[in-house]
């Protein structure tokens, strides 16, 4: 036989054996041992970090750091500089970090939305206008203390007391309180109310008056803006949903994916059902003849605010097909193509223009992280 001897060649096997009983070993040693984890950042480290995140000129730098940080804490989010930049271009944007901003006009932008509700709710102008005119408890006329304000928190407040003391008050002005964001990031106060349960702080007051203070405005518009999961490819997408409601991109990738295999047009909106009928999206759903019954394509479509969706069968049969039309992968994720409207807003501003201009200033923030925090 050529080659080694039969000796030598059994002495091999062995050795081989033995060799690879013991890779196993360590295979199996190396599988029974916890995944590597990066050490939690102590509080000053996050503290210390966010003052560097903070945009030059930042008055209060360590008080607008601390609060940060502890929302940061509180709500369990990796404080990555990334996240912490995304969290301080939404202040920037939103207030200049200014935690209770004044807005130009704020008194004749109440009057008009107080008239637009009263006479969307049936309740006749002159009903409101005497209510206005009655005195309040300073002396002054309700109506000449909102005319006044010039800080939504102020006018909140006034409202508040207006509902609470002007016979009929509760009728009249309870739905017609019109301040509905407020804060640092101009958060949601409904956003605020229904995700209070776990708030950090002693509350004195009202959900609504945390949210105009800079610990509650932060804390609440950090978790509108990153408590929830998404698989988006750009923090520019959580910025069009901070502005659209939650997963708004994801949702409109899968209109626009509904509309190329439908061949419908639709509003991008991010928008999945209408509140009363089939809305047009589902409509378009409808016209593809997939494999479920209009309940399920309902059903499906109503789980569109959840992290779920884009797992579902109603995503991946929509996808496939419309992929199969185009010839190659659609988008996942989208910025929806909204227009903004609200009292304050003066010009034709659109989702897409707020979340590229926060963007902007998220890259300019990422541009001052340290090159050891800019890794994590």
């Amino acid at each position: 036989m050529l080659g080694y001897p039969y000796g030598m060649v059994r002495a091999m096997l062995q050795t081989s054996r033995i060799a690879a009983v013991v890779l196993l070993i360590v295979l199996a040693g190396c599988a029974s041992q916890p995944p590597t984890r990066r050490p939690a950042p102590r509080p000053d480290e996050v503290r210390a970090l966010a003052t560097k995140l903070l945009p030059p000129g930042t008055g209060e730098r360590a008080g607008w750091a601390q609060d940060i940080a502890a929302a940061f804490a509180a709500l369990r989010l990796d404080p990555t500089a990334g996240n912490l930049c995304a969290a301080i271009a939404v202040i920037a944007q939103e207030s200049g970090f200014v935690a209770d901003p004044v807005v130009p006009n704020l008194g004749r932008l109440a009057r008009t939305e107080i008239e637009r509700r009263a006479a969307a709710h049936h309740v006749p102008r002159l009903a409101v206008t005497a209510a206005l005119k009655l005195k309040s408890p300073d002396g002054r006329s309700w109506g000449g203390r909102i005319d006044r304000a010039r800080t939504e928190r102020e006018l909140s407040a006034i409202f508040q007391e207006l509902i609470a003391r002007v016979p009929l008050g509760e009728r009249l002005f309870a739905d017609a309180n019109p301040v509905h964001t407020g804060g640092p990031m101009q958060v949601s106060i409904a956003f605020a109310e229904s995700h209070a349960g776990a708030y950090p702080y002693p509350r004195p007051g009202s959900v609504r008056d945390e949210v105009f203070t800079r610990r509650g405005g932060l804390y609440f518009g950090i978790a509108h803006l990153l408590d929830y999961p998404a698989r988006y490819p750009r923090m520019l997408y959580r910025f069009a949903d901070y502005n659209a409601g939650w997963y708004a991109s994801r949702n409109a990738a899968f209109q626009n994916a509904v509309s190329r295999a439908s061949g419908i047009p639709l509003a991008l909106d991010g928008d999945l059902v209408a509140a009363a009928g089939a809305g047009p999206t589902e409509v378009a759903v409808r016209a593809l003849k997939l494999d479920f019954s209009d309940r399920q394509v309902r059903r499906m479509l109503e789980e569109g605010r959840s992290a779920d969706f884009e797992d579902g069968r109603l995503w991946r049969a929509v996808f496939e097909r419309a992929d199969g039309i185009a010839g190659a992968p659609l988008p996942r994720a989208m910025v929806p193509k909204i227009r903004l409207e609200s009292p304050k807003i003066t010009r034709q501003l659109t989702t897409a223009w707020f979340a590229e201009r926060v963007d902007t200033r998220y890259r300019q923030c990422l541009a001052r992280a340290p090159a050891t925090a800019a890794a994590r």
